[in-house]
């Protein structure tokens, strides 16, 4: 039997861990913690690669500030997709004692301590971020309820506990990123409380800021009333950030569709937040246009009275009038040859004839009036019905928007369902390749074994066949 050939080496899964897990490790190791005052900071080290270099490579300087701006960036990345990522998976109500969420106020409070002016103060120096989120009070009405419910706080003694509670009413509010926005974009003012080269006067707020948005998925119930927010120690948990390669490679499908689902989801409830704005509004105008309605029927309805009553003038002058012609064409004889009273008698005739006139004048303006009311009642009518019918069909563009709301919602339980199954099958392929493994390993030694048992069976063989010969 010939000899077994030597097989060619290649890689095994083994090696592409183990490498994978080498790299994950570098990528984590590009950082390093140091501390800044009160309160830790990331700082970014040379690029390291898996094979040596043959010279060191030579880099120019960078700005310490800039770099730390980054990497709290990256942090707050990491740390709002984690937390998105968790909850989704999860599928109910975050509390305050959910990991991620608490990983999630510390890494927002570092990124709002990041370039704090040092304030004097007849205690001491001042450092906190609280003075900056008051500032959202002036710039935003709705965040005085926020700021009212953190100063009604019982036990909170100090201004960093006060930004922690705000942070925490603002989550759960969803409009956390409305209101770093709202301040961002009011440098002027922010210049009081941060540095020129601080996280929130730079670009990187502005981006941390957008980042907040899809917090607004999440639904949070946090109780505030037992738990010591001024002596906590914000210490970010490194470890909970960590990559696996092997596992991500896996569920690589799984985490694009959750991810497109996301994306939907926001999209829609977007959608949503913009029509029922639109839907306020355009109750507002049809509120508008009712009391506008019923105030003209009530000036339509005192406009006919004083029709009535100047047509009751009008007959009554008439009726004066034809008396006193009458009396005119009467005898003289049988009339007081008085030429007083007849003058007199004209003078009343003629004012009674201008007062007519006026009367009939009015009387023209009055109705000319009403046509005009009546025919912006009907304008009215016409508007109202208008805006009904558009109401309508809004209303039953929400109705959609749920049941799509819904349907999205389905998809990635579904999802969610099939990524773990699919986790599970993988689970239990690579046992089955552990066993295969295995069997192989024992068939080579099997093997082996045959080998050497058939060498000494042909030696045997060969001194046999010298003996008889």
């Amino acid at each position: 039997m010939s000899d077994l050939t030597p097989q060619s080496e290649t890689p095994t899964p083994t090696t592409d861990k183990i490498t994978q897990a080498a790299r994950e490790t570098i990528y984590l190791c590009n950082f390093r913690v140091s501390v800044d005052g009160e309160w830790l900071c990331l700082r970014e080290l040379n690029d390291i690669s898996l094979t040596p270099d043959p010279e060191p490579a030579h880099e120019d300087p960078k700005d310490p500030i800039a770099i730390e701006r980054l990497n709290l960036m990256n942090m707050a990345k990491l740390s709002i997709k984690g937390l998105i990522e968790s909850a989704l998976n999860l599928g109910r109500t975050l509390d305050s004692d959910y990991a991620p969420l608490q990983q999630f106020f510390v890494v927002m409070e570092h990124c709002l301590k990041h370039g704090l002016k040092t304030k004097k103060t007849f205690l001491g120096q001042n450092k906190s971020f609280w003075g900056a989120l008051e500032l959202v009070e002036k710039l935003t009405p709705e965040a005085g309820e926020i700021t009212a419910s953190v100063k009604d706080l019982p036990g909170l003694r100090t201004p960093l506990g006060r930004g922690r509670a705000w942070l925490r009413l603002a989550l759960m509010q969803k409009k956390l990123s409305d209101y770093m926005k709202t301040i961002i974009n009011r440098k002027d003012l922010l210049s009081e409380f941060y540095e020129a080269n601080a996280l929130m006067m730079e670009e990187e707020g502005a981006v941390i800021a957008g980042l907040l948005v899809g917090l607004n998925v999440i639904d949070a119930n946090l109780c505030m009333k037992g738990e010591d927010l001024d002596s906590q120690v914000g210490v970010i948990d490194f470890s909970m950030y960590l990559k696996d390669g092997g596992h991500s490679s896996k569920s690589a499908e799984g985490d694009g569709q959750i991810t497109a689902i996301l994306d939907q989801k926001n999209y829609v409830e977007e959608l949503n937040r913009h029509l029922s704005a639109s839907v306020n509004n355009l109750q507002a105008k049809v509120d508008a246009l009712e009391k506008s309605n019923t105030k003209l029927t009530e000036e339509l309805a005192v406009a006919n009275n004083r029709i009535i009553t100047l047509q009751e003038d009008v007959e009554r002058v008439q009726e004066e009038s034809s008396y006193q012609l009458e009396s005119r064409k009467a005898p003289r004889s049988e009339s007081a040859p008085d030429g007083h009273v007849l003058g007199e008698t004209r003078k009343q005739l003629k004012e009674e004839t201008l007062l007519r006139l006026d009367v009939e004048k009015e009387l023209e303006v009055q109705i000319g009036m009403k046509q005009e009311m009546e025919l912006s009642m009907k304008m009215l009518e016409k508007d109202v019905c208008e805006k009904q019918d558009t109401l309508v069909e809004l209303r039953q563009q929400l109705e959609d928007l749920r049941v799509i709301n819904q349907q999205l919602s389905h998809k990635s339980q579904s999802a969610d369902a099939g990524s773990k199954q699919k986790s599970e099958a993988i689970a239990r392929l690579e046992e089955k390749i552990n066993q295969m493994s295995g069997t192989v390993k024992q068939m080579e030694t099997s093997e082996k074994h045959v080998v050497k048992q058939a060498r000494n069976l042909n030696s045997a063989a060969g001194k046999l066949l010298q003996l008889q010969q």
